[in-house]
This record gives C-alpha cells, structure tokens and sequence, in this order.
C-alpha cells in the first residue's frame, strides 16, 4: 500500500481514526499521554472531540496516514516534555535530550495488515525531525511474539519499531496488556 503520510490537522480525519463512533461517547481521542490526568478525567462525551479541535487550532497532534484520500492511520508525536511522559515514574527518562515521544499508532480495520504502522512511523519521525526533535523516543510492548489485543496494541510492537532503526535503550516498568514496554529511540542528529 501507498498510502501518503501528512501532519494531522484536520478534525475530521482525527476523528476517523481516534473519536468516537457515537458523539456522546467518552473515547480517548488519543488524549491520555497528552493532557494533564485531571482534565483528561473531566473531559466527557462531546467535550473530548471539542477539546481536540481547540489543540489543532495551535497546530498539529501527529501525523495521518491517507489511502486516496482516506484517512486510514494516525501516529501520535508531540516533544516529551509536551506529554505526561515528561512526568512518568514508570517510563524513564534517560537523559536531559529534548526528546520527542511516539505513542500511540492506530490503523482502521480493513488496512491492517498492509505495512501501515511501518508507514506511521517513518511519517512521524519525519514530522519531528522537520520541527527540530534531535531524537524520537517509543514506549512499544516487547510481546516477544505473543498476541496483543488490538485495543491495548496503540503503543505499537517493539519488531515494528526495530524495523523503522529504532534501537532499544532500556526496560520501563511500564505494562500494558500484560506485556512490558521498553523504551527505544531513533537519533535524528
């Protein structure tokens, strides 16, 4: 698949991919990692969708991965100190590098399966290293081959990680799924 990779600017392709299939439903909308606890636990229904569209008046959230102009995949990247990473006692920081984080890749059902996490992922390095990321930081699940169930699967697989030149920096206490997660990175200096 070819599918083109551009920043996530539009809301709605945002909520194609990350909002609700019922406006009234309180869904992530991928705002877990990038709001502070409380006003993500005060955020519901409507109120969730409205607050994105505020966040992508100041710029974009990520990156979208398009099919004929489809939006078929999101990848959220935003620097670490942008994120509740910044705060994480399970995630580590390893050094004091203005890192920027990779959290959460989603493909929509009926594009799985065609190569399209490889793609979010090389778009969202690309997105950082064009607004000066000296490093992309990744927080996937070391599965080590085991299922995943989709829903817990947003963190990405840490093959697909290795497989975009992300090399593994160390072990998070951080588990997801009942997988741990390891911290990787890609250097962009």
């Amino acid at each position: 698949m070819s599918a083109e990779v551009r920043p996530a600017v539009v809301l709605a392709d945002v909520r194609t991919l990350v909002g609700p299939k019922r406006p009234d439903a309180s869904v992530c909308w991928c705002l877990s990692y990038r709001i502070p606890s409380k006003v993500n636990k005060e955020l519901v229904g409507p109120a969730r969708g409205e607050y994105v569209a505020r966040l992508l008046q100041q710029g974009p959230l990520g990156v979208l991965a398009y099919d004929d102009g489809e939006p078929v995949g999101w990848a959220a990247v935003a620097p670490r100190a942008d994120t509740s990473f910044a705060r994480s006692r399970k995630i580590p920081r390893v050094d004091d590098l203005p890192v920027w984080s990779l959290w959460c890749i989603r493909v929509r059902p009926g594009h799985r399966g065609k190569g399209l996490s490889h793609t979010l992922i090389r778009g969202a390095v690309e997105f950082a290293r064009e607004r000066g990321a000296p490093a992309v930081e990744a927080y996937p699940l070391d599965n080590q081959g085991a299922r995943v169930d989709l829903t817990m699967a947003y963190a990405g697989l840490r093959p697909n990680f290795e497989a975009a030149g992300f090399r593994y920096v160390t072990d998070t206490s951080s588990v997801l799924s009942g997988h741990p997660r390891v911290l990787m990175r890609y250097d962009l200096a």
